[in-house]
């Protein structure tokens, strides 16, 4: 059998400009693909519907172009695409590992804060959640609830425990994943917000496997969330894409570049009359080469 052809993805939230460090990811997705042959595709993760906004998104579109990117048709956009998410998390449903909860972030805070609790973990998702809400049935889930995963319950599920294979630079190598730590380092992590019915979770590991993504390129800081696909993947019977977790693009003090950082937005940039060459050159890339 063939080897699939090779596709990354890009997936911005239209939740404002992009910024230098969106260049510096969405540069090196669509590079990657193409030193190999493959194809970069372009998905919009818009199931924030509070705060994408479509000229965000037409701005997204025009700075890619800009920048010299070209991307396959159609674009995915998540807001289409809850259904698909709905059906993985009832899979789980079925499977007994999900449960409703109740608590909000200051309910989960003083829970944390109990003198018997110890300290209190933080995990890619904030706080490693207590389990106040574990073994509620979902029958009793309502609006006001968001889904969790009972970590405890779906590693016990797996006949092993999976791995994965990283290419980034400062993490290179096949990763195994350890119980302990998915347990008390990751802890019951929500797939379905109350708000918006679904998470980044669940999204990105159904996304990533109806697109055939066969590297998954994205930030450093995204690094510690990648267990969280992998046992997903396992547990839907997706396959599991390798993962290149890149360097950041700081700010001047070594901060991290955020959406309100629109002084270095690509718009701004392209106002003051700089080139895409420049832009390649302000996040350390080589000058672009012919396709």
């Amino acid at each position: 059998m063939a080897e699939p052809r090779a596709r990354t993805r890009f997936a911005p939230s239209p939740t404002g400009p992009l910024h230098l460090g969106h260049a510096f990811s969405a540069l090196t997705a669509f590079e990657r693909a193409r030193a190999v042959g493959g194809e970069m595709l372009l998905r919009i993760e818009d199931i924030d519907t509070a705060r994408c906004k479509p000229e965000w998104e037409a701005m997204i579109l025009d700075d890619l172009a800009w920048l010299g990117l070209d991307w396959s048709r159609p674009v995915l956009r998540q807001s289409t695409r809850l259904p698909a998410y709905g059906a993985a998390l009832d899979r789980l449903a079925e499977m007994g590992l999900v449960y409703p909860c109740r608590c909000r972030r200051s309910d989960i805070r003083a829970a944390l804060s109990a003198p018997q609790a110890g300290a209190p973990v933080l995990g890619p998702d904030g706080l490693v959640y207590p389990g106040t809400c574990r073994g509620r049935p979902m029958a009793e889930a309502g609006p006001e609830d968001a889904i969790r995963l009972d970590m405890a319950r779906a590693l016990a599920r797996l006949d092993a425990l999976p791995a994965f294979t990283e290419t980034g630079p400062a993490h290179e190598g096949r990763h195994h994943l350890s119980e302990a730590a998915l347990i008390h380092e990751v802890g019951d992590v929500v797939l379905a917000r109350r708000d918006i019915g679904t998470s980044y979770h669940i999204a990105v590991v159904v996304d990533d496997a109806f697109q055939r993504i066969t590297e998954v390129v994205r930030g450093e800081d995204l690094f510690e969330v990648t267990p969280i696909n992998i046992i997903l993947q396992d547990l839907l019977g997706l396959s599991s894409p390798t993962y290149h977790h890149h360097r950041l693009i700081t700010d001047d003090t070594g901060k991290r570049l955020a959406k309100r950082d629109d002084a270095r937005a690509i718009a701004r940039y392209r106002e003051e009359g700089a080139t895409p060459a420049d832009i390649r050159a302000l996040v350390g890339l080589s000058p672009a080469r012919a396709p």
